[in-house]
């Protein structure tokens, strides 16, 4: 196997998609709670512990997911599936990721952080993972770990955590969930075979999954505006907070009306992460 080859399956093991997005929203609960002030050595700090930990996630769950990726499409060319690296190795990786990135939170950031960088690495390992297989709640599970890398930005700007935070977080959560029921309606079959028991594999005419994409599309439209109603941001982030709400329940609910893989792919990429707005604004 060439050099090249094996840095590949490396950076696969991290999920490079979701790391990116993981420092994307560490990156806005960073700069939402220091108001936009630039700090870029604590930032850079808490970037690369966050990142750390988050390839340990990717990496070990690649690792308890052996058996299920070779039996899906998209996922049977992964490293561990396919061959080209092995259990040790991998389990190697993680492990040393994980203790790396928790200490560098530790000891260059704050002791919140590390906590908060552990607890999404540990609940999406054992808490998301093993519900995949089990019940469809474990979208509702997942979207848990997914929504506190804002937090760990917060925690690292300012040591502690308030109500705006956890409003941050809340934001995440319900952001997240449309998106990945949206994606898995698309990926049934794939999911089917390896067993999952999501909303997606329940039925084929997609009516579970819309329901639940026009329900939590309605609580992210309500959760999204609570910053600007605490007086926390301008009119305008209120009104672009509120007419991408809009727009992204509109999409769900036509998704509702005619299920299809180009209505669940609109939904998918209809709307940013109101974390994001928040930043800009």
């Amino acid at each position: 196997m060439t050099l090249a080859r094996r840095i590949a399956d490396y950076a696969a093991l991290t999920k490079p998609g979701i790391s990116i997005m993981v420092l994307v929203t560490t990156t806005a609960g960073f700069f939402i709670a220091t108001r936009g002030r630039v700090e870029i050595v604590p930032l850079l700090n808490v970037l690369l512990g966050t990142v750390l930990t988050a390839a340990a996630a990717n990496a070990i769950n690649m690792l308890m997911e052996i058996e299920t990726d070779r039996l899906m499409k998209r996922t049977a060319a992964r490293p561990l599936p396919s061959g080209r690296m092995n259990a040790s190795e991998v389990a190697m990786f993680g492990g040393l990721c994980f203790t790396a990135g928790v200490a560098w939170l530790f000891v260059r950031v704050n002791t919140l952080t590390a906590v908060l960088g552990a607890t999404t690495v540990l609940s999406y390992l054992f808490i998301y993972t093993p519900l995949k297989r089990r019940t469809p709640l474990s979208t509702i599970a997942g979207a848990f770990p997914g929504a506190l890398p804002p937090l760990i930005g917060w925690a690292a700007a300012t040591g502690s955590l308030n109500f705006e935070a956890w409003i941050l977080f809340a934001i995440q959560f319900f952001w997240q969930i449309p998106h990945f029921l949206a994606i898995a309606w698309n990926l049934r079959d794939d999911y089917k075979a390896a067993g999952f028991p999501l909303l997606a594999t329940l039925s084929d005419d997609g009516r579970p999954t819309a329901r639940q994409i026009v329900f939590q599309s309605q609580v992210l439209l309500v959760v999204s505006l609570l910053p600007a109603m605490q007086g926390r941001f301008d009119v305008i982030y209120f009104s672009a907070a509120l007419a991408l709400g809009i727009a992204f329940l509109v999409l769900g609910v036509q998704f509702a009306m005619a299920p299809s893989q180009t209505g669940a792919r609109r939904v998918f990429w209809a709307c940013p992460s109101p974390t994001r707005l928040q930043m800009a604004s």
